[in-house]
């Protein structure tokens, strides 16, 4: 009988705190909706055309990137002190 009813009580909190989520990613979904919305609404005002794309490659274009092609080689570190290390599985 205790059995049944801590897993009843954890069934309930795993349905709880699965429909705050779901409500957490509908919240965020809806307002995400009513941001592009006013975008869009502001866009047909200024007479331009509006494009999420469009939006979102400008906005990545002005900042500066985080991660660089080549990574950390090229942060100008000297390479002529660096040792290659072979690992192995010692038993």
């Amino acid at each position: 009988m205790m059995d049944l009813l801590n897993r009843l009580v954890r069934v309930i909190a795993f349905a709880l705190v699965a429909l705050i989520g779901l409500g957490m990613a509908l919240i965020f979904t809806f307002s995400t909706l009513i941001a592009v919305g006013i975008l869009f609404v502001a866009a047909k005002l200024r007479g331009q055309r509006f494009s999420v794309q469009e939006y979102w490659t400008s906005r990545q274009s002005r900042r500066k990137p985080i991660f660089t092609k080549g990574g950390f080689a090229q942060q100008n570190y000297p390479r002529d002190n660096v040792t290659d290390v072979e690992a192995r599985d010692v038993r």
